[in-house]
């Protein structure tokens, strides 16, 4: 299902044993564009921010405005106390992980490493574990974490041009990726706003604070209108990436879907 990801914020994070407390922001992936994180506000009873993976999110009620977890309020107390208010590292990460006994997302060729949504995914073994700290060693420790607040307002540059700022995101909660940026693009076209993919982004600056597409002014101006509240039904996406003459994501992930299956054979 795709929605606003302004619907997360103050949804009640559920515990096998409790109320943990209500969603703040998010974390996302500025390569892969996946949410990696929630922050969450622990309502005093422990204190302090933490962060939710959606590897542990078992259910998602956006009708009770609530996400159910597969953790206990005992293990959430003693996960890493991670500073929010900070850029959360590749170290940071691997502690994280290791401590809950999630697999590492960086460690595969899919957007949750072997696979293309958070859940379902088995805690690795002690030898995968292994290899993938191995891997960690050898790559990068840049993570790639934003946070969704920071990046609201970035101003979005088509190849001709400015055409307006970032104003929220549409996330898909089965996949835990944002599907599409909002673009608010009052100052040329008032009233109008349009969705763009973060697969049609060359590049972010996070010093410039701006967003660089590899679209036109006029395509992005001719694009099919985002109606902001009303559902987003696969018939608009496939207009909307039939205008600008892209393949859809979810192609590429039925494709990758199937890659996996195959080597499992």
């Amino acid at each position: 299902m795709l929605t606003n990801s302004e619907n997360l914020k103050g949804l009640v994070i559920q515990a096998t044993d409790g109320k943990i407390g209500t969603v703040d922001q998010f974390y996302f992936d500025d390569e892969s564009w996946a949410i990696r994180y929630l922050t969450v506000e622990t309502d005093g009873w422990l204190g302090r921010q933490v962060l939710i993976s959606p590897f542990s999110i078992v259910n998602t009620d956006w009708q009770s405005k609530r996400l159910d977890v597969l953790l206990t309020k005992k293990q959430v107390e003693n996960s890493p106390n991670i500073d929010t208010h900070k850029p959360v590292s590749r170290q940071h990460e691997s502690v994280y992980m290791g401590y809950y006994g999630y697999p590492y997302y960086w460690g595969g060729p899919n957007m949750w490493g072997p696979s293309s949504y958070p859940s379902g995914l088995p805690v690795p073994t002690y030898v995968f574990k292994q290899a993938y700290e191995e891997r960690i060693r050898k790559a990068s420790m840049d993570s790639h974490l934003r946070s969704n607040e920071a990046v609201t307002g970035y101003h979005i540059e088509a190849t001709d041009g400015e055409i307006g700022h970032v104003q929220g995101f549409i996330m898909d909660d089965k996949a835990w990726a944002i599907r599409y940026i909002e673009v608010a693009t009052r100052n040329w076209w008032p009233g109008k706003k349009v969705l763009v993919s973060p697969a049609w982004i060359k590049s972010v600056s996070w010093k410039d604070s701006k967003v660089w597409v590899g679209l036109s002014r006029e395509s992005i101006k001719s694009a099919p209108e985002f109606v902001e509240f009303a559902p987003i039904e696969r018939d608009y996406e496939e207009r909307l990436h039939a205008h600008y003459g892209r393949p859809p994501y979810w192609l590429h992930e039925v494709e990758a879907q199937d890659s996996v299956s195959m080597v499992g054979v």
